[in-house]
């Protein structure tokens, strides 16, 4: 935890909020005990990007209900040609057409009948009365506080949808294989040389939210850990990835880790700031903590390639965030690539995912960081940056 910027009020409480998750955790190595002992299994078809081919496998969703005793539905991003699965998010439970769901052959909507088993909620579930909870997280409406989830609270409320679709254009930026950007690390594993990657971000880096993280079934690991696996498989290489991230951090501390991560001698290093940063932080500012964070980090290794990370969208009905960073954020850093350099848009593919789904489909807090379905998409998008499709 840091002392508050009083320049940038915002950003400090925001990264309270962040480092919170950290700090009041004291028995995390009890918890990555417990998921050690369940084997989460590796799947290539889980971390293939959402947008190509026809299938979409586990897309999270949480059905909402328009009034106590009321149908309850969800949208999907695509429409539907077959429903293949839906489950639990602990992936316990398979729930049955007809008796559990409907669905509409062209419609992006799930059905909830009458009697179902699926857990749906109100509107008024997603909220607490203000000042009631540790983290005052206040509604842009002024109604009361976003309600916060620790731990996997939304992972409970949410449900995982398996299905095909037809074909559909996805309009939103996506990676290209990066081989002009990043031809050194893609030739190292290539020739199944060892590949040391670092990554440095803030608490969705940390890993917070994923199931795995928080020790509850399917003890899906992070982002992060899914990315390096998934490296290594595809390229039958050596692939080791150390997390230098902090849990409440912006790019301004990530400038000060810069030795550190010099110091591992990285081949390939991933910043992934900007989700504490937008409390306040203006995109001019953002962008020279990170350039001067590669600049720092090439005066001992000159040639490190790295990724920079656009984030992914937080609630926008937290008053702490302001929304316009985002997009400045993500243009800030587009204008950095280059030779040695690529982007990893999630911004871009979380606004176009909100065009059809809400906060809660996809949150894993409730404000700030993502689901196993949402890691699932920052380990995909990393990987197409390293991966080709024909691989």
């Amino acid at each position: 935890m840091f002392a508050p910027d009083n320049r940038l009020p915002g950003i400090a409480i925001l990264a309270i909020v962040a480092a919170a998750l950290i700090v009041a955790l004291p028995t995390v190595e009890a918890v990555a005990d417990d998921a050690e002992k369940h084997e989460w299994k590796y799947s290539p078809e889980l971390l293939r990007p959402f947008w190509l081919g026809d299938t979409v496998q586990g897309e999270s969703v949480l059905f909402n209900r328009d009034e106590a005793g009321g149908g309850a539905r969800a949208q999907l991003l695509f429409p539907v040609t077959k429903v293949l699965a839906v489950r639990n998010s602990a992936q316990e439970t398979t729930y049955e057409e007809g008796r559990d769901y409907t669905w509409k052959p062209g419609s992006r909507e799930i059905v909830l009948p009458p009697g179902s088993r699926i857990t749906a909620s109100l509107p008024q579930d997603m909220r607490r009365p203000a000042k009631s909870q540790k983290y005052e997280l206040t509604h842009r409406d002024g109604n009361g506080e976003i309600f916060f989830g620790g731990l996997l609270e939304y992972h409970a409320l949410q449900t995982s949808v398996t299905y095909s679709h037809g074909p559909v254009e996805w309009k939103a930026a996506t990676p290209k294989f990066a081989a002009k950007q990043l031809p050194r690390t893609i030739a190292r594993l290539k020739e199944h040389k060892p590949t040391t990657i670092v990554l440095l971000g803030d608490s969705i880096s940390s890993g917070c939210n994923a199931s795995g993280w928080g020790g509850g079934p399917p003890y899906q690991p992070p982002f992060q850990d899914l990315f390096r696996q998934h490296l290594a498989e595809s390229y039958k290489a050596p692939v080791e990835l150390k997390n230098l991230s902090v849990g409440g951090r912006d790019s301004a501390f990530g400038l000060t880790l810069a030795d550190k991560v010099a110091a591992e001698k990285p081949d390939l290093v991933i910043l992934a700031f900007g989700m504490n940063d937008s409390a306040g932080r203006p995109a001019k500012e953002f962008q020279g903590f990170i350039e001067q964070t590669m600049a720092k980090v090439r005066e001992t290794v000159p040639e490190c390639e790295f990724i920079l990370v656009a984030t992914m969208l937080g609630n926008r009905d937290w008053v702490r965030l302001k929304h316009e960073l985002f997009p400045e954020y993500r243009d800030a850093l587009a204008t950095l690539v280059g030779p040695g350099v690529a982007l990893a848009d999630l911004t871009s593919i979380w606004t176009a995912m909100f065009e059809h789904k809400k906060d809660w489909d996809l949150t894993g807090n409730g404000v700030n960081h993502p689901n196993d379905f949402g890691h699932r998409i920052y380990a995909s998008v990393l990987s197409a940056l390293l991966i080709p499709e024909t691989k």
